[in-house]
């Protein structure tokens, strides 16, 4: 649909353009029009950077870590002794 607008059709909008707005007005809402595409496309950037940093601590979170454990006996000794010196 848009892909066959050539210069006559763009120059028809233009006009139409001037004459709703007025030309003193059109720089500056091609200048907010530009503000807004701009933040749009840093919020844009700052959600995929969310998101990526969301990723990885997610992977990080989800691989498991390696602990070694002491033998159970040594362990329950060693809870003896603190139980029995408390008393």
């Amino acid at each position: 649909m848009f892909g066959k607008l050539g210069a006559p059709e763009i120059l028809l909008i233009l006009v139409v353009l001037i004459m709703l707005f007025g030309a003193k007005r059109l720089p500056g809402m091609a200048r907010s029009l530009g503000q807004s595409l701009r933040i749009l496309k840093s919020e844009t950037d700052a959600m995929r950077d969310r998101d990526a940093e969301e990723d990885a601590t997610t992977t990080a979170a989800s691989t498991p870590e390696i602990v070694e454990s002491k033998p159970l006996a040594a362990s329950t000794a060693a809870t003896h002794k603190i139980v029995s010196s408390s008393h």
